[in-house]
């Protein structure tokens, strides 16, 4: 790895940082009870260098010329927080038990999205760890955790990260995390970890005092500045965000990246930096072993999904789908603020629309981007190249009051959103805890102080002004304050177990055993094309997918209180339906109120 602090052996370390801003720098280091000042050699391309006597567990940082302090962009470990000292790791003293581990395919996937800190009472990795085996027999198959990158003080969604080569110490130690890792794989579970190559966070970033050329003013994010992919001195750039992916998926044997809010990586250059990046990962760890790259990208840019002629994902695997969750919350809440406005109108026919083709928007015009257009035709694509979802840590914590689908949507228009939603072929992402029913809510919380505090606490009121539940101040000063403890402690999963969450539980279960038997293994044969949706009645739709012009797997679902009658007949067996009861008015072609139903055809074979 070119960047941070690379042990060496033998008690020696070498220290390396791009500094082109500046002609002097001295490394401080902490070690044995002693310190002492280095001064490192300059190379004309701005790199400082220098080895040092340094086992690991010495703590260092660097000096500029002008006295002010700095920690290492690529620290490893960083104990102090992100404006102390970071610590010398040896990466090779974990020692590995997966060795035979080489992921699993695509089509396996069945996300689970956590938040380290708040899924269990302690919040660390190793109180996570105790989870693993519970979820690995619900029917996850893939982790997913919420940005590790260190933070500015002890609770952060991880979004604010400025270190991102340093798993936050909050949760524990990088040897912690390798084993959390390493005892997912001896399940069957993948690891994804979500990463943000948009932007830094406000607290904590001091490479602009040394390495200004890390951000560029030709592009502008909701962030300042965008970092610097197509300006002068982007390679370097570019390599210190690579490297990060490559860091991840090697040292700490992950098994795919989820990136953060690709819409705002903005490059012009004629190879974008996305491109680049998923090659290098397909072409390094991806050639020994299963590698998924995950995208946020609001854009619905179709081509980054490009399938292969052996139907392998070129890039990037599949990208998460607010179409699907939108078009689902307005239907199960009746909700048309903000974003959902787009949704609001014909919300059945763009329901069967994200069925059938993936996105809703493929280059149509959004009103609630001032009318610009959005997206790119994704017929072309599998449904696998779509992670749906009923909820996630946006889609809950972005709320006021960070309610979940459970608060919101009546239980049985519920379970027949989640029995359609988890038998039909897109990838599932749950939300942790949804498969109890919980409500514990998942509120935006972190931990900025002074100014800073009170700017994030009053710009996160403001955003709610315009939505009618919060027109006045009053209402917006019920919204809970980011920085408070308190706000964080109430987003911690609560673990009840009565009578309601067993039941979700049960549900959950068996629909993800069904999804293992059933539907995984024709989503190894499907292409795009493959759907086809039509609507019956508001809230009423039926789709197929079929396997070389043959249908294969049916869903019906009607999340109206109206019955809807001369429904096509289902062909084949019943996977499942949902409520029981409305299996033989099915056969009759009526759908019931609140319910849905999934049939399979053929040998998926």
């Amino acid at each position: 790895m070119p960047f941070g602090a690379e042990y060496l052996g033998d008690e020696r370390t070498r220290f390396r940082i791009w500094a082109p801003a500046v002609q002097r720098l001295a490394l401080e280091l902490r070690s044995g009870g002693a310190e002492r000042t280095l001064a490192m050699t300059r190379t004309p391309a701005g790199w400082f260098e220098c080895i040092a006597d340094a086992a690991p567990g010495a703590a260092y940082r660097y000096r500029l010329p002008g006295g002010q302090a700095v920690p290492d962009p690529a620290s490893r470990y960083s104990p102090e927080d992100v404006h102390g000292h970071a610590e010398v790791v040896d990466p090779a003293q974990y020692e590995w038990r997966d060795g035979a581990w080489r992921g699993r395919p695509w089509h396996e996937t069945v996300i689970y999205e956590m938040h380290v800190g708040t899924t269990t009472a302690e919040g660390t990795y190793a109180a996570l760890e105790r989870k693993l085996a519970g979820l690995a027999a619900l029917g996850v198959t893939a982790l997913q955790l919420m940005p590790l990158a260190d933070f500015p003080g002890a609770r952060n969604w991880g979004y604010d990260g400025v270190l991102p080569y340093a798993p936050d110490a909050s949760y524990g130690t990088p040897d912690e995390l390798k084993r959390f890792i390493d005892t997912a794989h001896t399940l069957g579970l993948m690891v994804f970890i979500d990463v943000v190559y948009n932007h830094f966070g406000p607290e904590g970033n001091y490479l602009a005092l040394y390495a200004p050329q890390f951000f560029t003013g030709r592009h502008h994010t909701p962030w300042g500045a965008a970092i610097n992919y197509d300006d002068s001195d982007s390679q370097t750039v570019r390599d210190f965000f690579i490297h990060n992916a490559l860091y991840w998926l090697e040292e700490f044997h992950v098994d795919g990246l989820r990136l953060d809010a690709v819409h705002a990586i903005l490059d012009d250059s004629p190879r974008h930096f996305l491109v680049e990046l998923a090659e290098r990962v397909r072409n390094g760890p991806g050639r020994e072993r299963h590698v998924h790259l995950v995208l946020e990208n609001d854009a619905n840019r179709a081509a980054l999904l490009e399938r292969g002629a052996d139907g392998r994902a070129r890039w990037y695997d599949a990208q998460w789908n607010d179409d699907w969750h939108h078009c689902f919350h307005v239907l199960l809440t009746g909700e048309r603020d903000g974003y959902y406005a787009d949704y609001a109108q014909d919300t059945t026919q763009l329901l069967a629309r994200c069925l059938a083709e993936g996105y809703v928007y493929q280059g149509q015009h959004s009103a609630h981007r001032n009318g610009r257009t959005r997206g790119e035709p994704s017929g072309q694509l599998p449904p696998t190249a779509f992670i749906s979802f009923l909820q996630n840590h946006d889609q809950v914590g972005n709320r006021a009051h960070g309610e979940r689908i459970a608060r919101l949507a009546r239980p049985e228009a519920l379970r027949a959103a989640v029995c359609a939603w988890l038998l039909t072929p897109q990838i599932p992402l749950l939300f942790m805890g949804e498969e109890l029913g919980t409500d514990t809510p998942f509120l935006f919380f972190c931990d900025f102080h002074d100014d800073l505090a009170r700017a994030v606490r009053d710009g996160r009121r403001n955003e709610f002004a315009g939505f009618a539940n919060f027109a006045s101040e009053e209402d917006r000063a019920r919204i809970p304050d980011p920085g408070a403890q308190e706000t964080f402690q109430r987003s911690k999963l609560q673990q009840a177990g009565d009578a309601a969450h067993r039941e979700w539980h049960a549900l959950y279960a068996r629909l993800l055993s069904l999804r293992r038997q059933h539907v995984m293994p024709l989503l190894a044969v499907l292409r795009g094309g493959s759907g086809r949706a039509q609507v019956h009645g508001d809230g009423a739709v039926s789709a197929v997918w079929s396997v070389d012009g043959e249908p294969r797997l049916e869903m019906r679902m009607n999340l109206s209180a109206e019955a809807v009658r001369d429904v096509p007949r289902p062909v084949g067996r019943m996977l499942h339906v949902e409520p029981p009861a409305a299996a033989p008015l099915l056969a009759r072609g009526e759908l019931p109120p609140y319910c849905a139903a999934v049939h399979l055809s053929g040998n998926p074979a």
